[in-house]
């Protein structure tokens, strides 16, 4: 894992690839639960039945908003900061979700700090160009900007 250990080590990132993340397996019981947590029961994610004959994916795949809820959990993997007091999602510049989960897939992530913009004393805003791929998948399943807020 890559610690970056001050706001100007911080800023030398801008542009460049911070790291890969782990595979990380995306179960149908990970589907469900996600599925109960934002009340989006379609279907296609936790009818496995169904989705087996009537999907055009051939079975259960996992909610877009799923995977890119993801990315907390591969920036950890990833990287780390020194010294921040705290660090606070500001949102997206953009996502899109280029290719279905199938439940039992595996994804990653990869990282490229796109902006590390000074915001005000001992405040900055980044901006990561998150990758998340599906093993096996020519297309990734998920690209965003992802945005957060550093306060040191």
């Amino acid at each position: 894992m890559l610690t970056i250990k001050s706001p100007e080590e911080l800023q030398s990132w801008e542009g460049k690839e911070l790291g890969v993340s782990e595979w990380e397996i995306i179960s149908q019981e990970r589907i469900n639960q996600f599925a109960e947590a934002t009340g989006d029961h379609q279907w296609i994610h936790v009818d496995v039945e169904r989705a087996n004959k009537e999907s055009p994916m051939g079975g259960p795949i996992a909610h877009g908003y799923l995977t890119l809820s993801l990315i907390p959990m591969f920036k950890d993997q990833i990287y780390a900061i020194e010294g921040v007091k705290a660090g606070i999602n500001y949102g997206l510049n953009g996502c899109r979700f280029l290719a279905p989960v199938p439940a039992g897939a595996r994804v990653r992530a990869r990282f490229v700090m796109k902006s590390v913009t000074q915001k005000g004393e001992g405040r900055y805003l980044l901006c990561n160009e998150v990758t998340i791929e599906l093993e096996g998948s020519d297309k990734p399943a998920c690209v965003a900007e992802s945005l957060g807020m550093v306060l040191f």
